[in-house]
């Protein structure tokens, strides 16, 4: 995939289990070309965790990207008026995060980066970790769906007997997603068997 001439605006929300997970696909965009601008939610930016701790990720980000980390919702509103980016993903996207997208809710920079992606009709792409996908989350997922310009990784339960609720993406297909988005497609198959690692 080349992305030379193209801005990925890349969002992490505090699904902090999937990180080591998704640094590689940051990196991926990186040696195809692409300007990667970093977005992170406050969990991101204020919580320590037993998979590492915040300035460690936030030194990742600025280090593989070079660009400072957007992690407010003043620094992430100019994203709207200057159609910066051409494509956004969330990755990871909480349930939180998820329902509050579904709900119209703007109170983080995440969620302001994909308002002003909406409202400029570029793809949002959307990299679902969530424990209750299949639960009470279900119905903020089938509405963006359905919603114009949004996208999904492709998805499936991660572990169908220990959470029988929990939807996690492949976080690998995150660059193909966005290369599809950025065509209107939505990369198939979207739903896949995230359990047997299809």
């Amino acid at each position: 995939m080349d992305w030379h001439g193209k801005t990925v605006g890349y969002a992490i929300t505090g699904s902090h289990c999937t990180f080591a997970e998704v640094m590689p696909q940051i990196q991926r965009f990186m040696d195809d070309g692409a300007n990667v601008v970093p977005i992170v939610s406050a969990s991101v930016l204020n919580t320590d965790t037993r998979f590492g701790t915040s300035e460690n990720w936030l030194k990742q980000l600025k280090d593989i990207t070079g660009n400072d980390i957007i992690s407010t919702i003043v620094e992430a509103e100019p994203l709207g008026p200057s159609k910066l980016l051409d494509v956004l993903t969330i990755a990871p996207c909480t349930g939180n995060t998820t329902s509050k997208l579904a709900n119209a809710m703007t109170d983080s920079p995440v969620l302001m980066a994909a308002k002003s992606q909406m409202r400029n009709g570029r793809p949002l792409v959307l990299a679902i970790s969530t424990n209750d996908g299949l639960g009470l989350n279900a119905a903020n997922i089938a509405k963006l769906l359905v919603a114009k310009h949004i996208y999904f990784v492709p998805f499936g339960q991660d572990n169908p007997v220990g959470k029988p609720n929990s939807l996690v993406a492949r976080m690998d297909l995150i660059p193909e997603a966005c290369y599809a988005a950025l065509q209107g497609n939505q990369l198939q198959p979207m739903i896949i068997e995230r359990f047997h690692s299809a």
